[in-house]
């Protein structure tokens, strides 16, 4: 038996379960040999990661490039894409202060000189 239907990125996907299933959708992308990162702007499938058994291939395929943004991300304009990336390292300098927090009060409960 030989496949026709190669996974591959632009490949239109039928979403069989889960909460958009019965639906149609795009992979963007190929996470591993199980999963692929798939989007359906035009009909209501928000981008996830799926599985492979949830999908079901179809032989249409668009042509998008590795990665491809969905329409928000692609309106945004410099200063927007500044925005997000200064509340981007906003939020990773609060957890990684939080982090250090839970560390030392770890270390402070550890018996001294004991495994």
């Amino acid at each position: 038996m030989v496949y026709k239907r190669m996974v591959e990125i632009g490949r239109v996907v039928f979403v069989a379960k889960g909460d958009a299933g019965g639906k149609l959708a795009t992979i963007v992308d190929v996470v591993d040999g199980n999963r692929a990162l798939i989007d359906g702007p035009s009909t209501g499938v928000r981008r996830s990661v799926r599985n492979f058994k949830d999908l079901h291939l179809t032989k249409f395929r668009i042509p998008l490039r590795h990665g491809m943004r969905t329409k928000n991300k692609t309106k945004m304009t410099d200063f927007d894409r500044f925005k997000l990336m200064r509340a981007k390292q906003l939020r990773n300098r609060l957890v990684r202060l939080q982090v250090a927090k839970l560390r030392k009060t770890r270390k402070a409960e550890k018996p001294a000189g004991g495994k």
